[in-house]
């Protein structure tokens, strides 16, 4: 029923529309999946069920987290990341409306393709800002379409404050990274990196040892279990401080 929904919304509701009142439209939805058996750890509801999306992934149905927004946000509140300025990409709704509206950090949303809500457009390879700016910075599922991710990588390390954080996660696969350049077509990127979009497909200590040969000396591993009340899946993220 969701996604005939959301089929419906997205084709008589301009989008505008939709995202101003985005919260009021999920509440009215999410009005019978009020419950205990599960908690969003971005909204802080409880429902009965996680929606199953056709991706596999678990959508609140209150706030339209998926599994890796949810993580993202509790590594953000435990670890006490949520401090000075922030530089976030491409952010999921859920989590911008709430960083947006802390009164307690310099919050700058970008997205370079005007896909996501966000008060600016920052090319990732070249930061109009001063060096060591950032104290936290989450780039979440970026780098996998930037060809020259080196020196995105690199900017990322100009713009962080020493001692700063940057939160990074793309998709993964064993061995070693693919990339292929002369793949230039939907088709061609779909069928080798598994979206049209991509250019690469990242292994985990591929991506780690990239950060590090780009500035980044301190990188870490970490790889979170599922957690069926909370809705997450087993998932990696890599730590990287300055």
């Amino acid at each position: 029923m969701y996604q005939t929904l959301k089929k419906v919304a997205l084709t008589f509701v301009p989008k505008k529309i939709l995202f101003e009142n985005e919260v009021l439209f999920r509440s009215i939805f999410a009005f019978h999946l009020r419950g205990k058996s599960h908690e969003c750890k971005v909204c802080d509801h409880g429902v009965k069920k996680f929606i199953e999306i056709p991706d596999g992934d678990l959508l609140c149905p209150f706030c339209g987290s998926r599994s890796r927004t949810r993580r993202l946000y509790s590594i953000l509140k435990e670890n006490d990341f949520i401090r000075g300025k922030v530089l976030h990409f491409s952010p999921s709704r859920s989590v911008y409306r709430l960083l947006k509206k802390n009164p307690h950090i310099d919050y700058f949303s970008t997205d370079y393709e005007d896909e996501f809500l966000a008060d600016y457009k920052y090319d990732i390879k070249q930061i109009p800002l001063k060096e060591e700016f950032f104290n936290l910075i989450i780039c979440y599922h970026i780098l996998e379409h930037i060809e020259d991710d080196k020196k995105a990588i690199t900017e990322l390390h100009r713009v962080l404050k020493s001692n700063g954080t940057c939160l990074i996660q793309t998709p993964y696969k064993e061995g070693e990274i693919y990339e292929d350049f002369s793949k230039k077509t939907p088709e061609e990127r779909l069928n080798a990196f598994g979206q049209e979009d991509h250019v690469r497909i990242y292994s985990v200590e591929g991506l780690q040892q990239r950060l590090k040969e780009n500035g980044f000396q301190n990188v870490e591993i970490k790889t979170f279990p599922a957690n069926e009340r909370f809705g997450f899946m087993e998932e990696t993220v890599l730590i990287a401080k300055k």
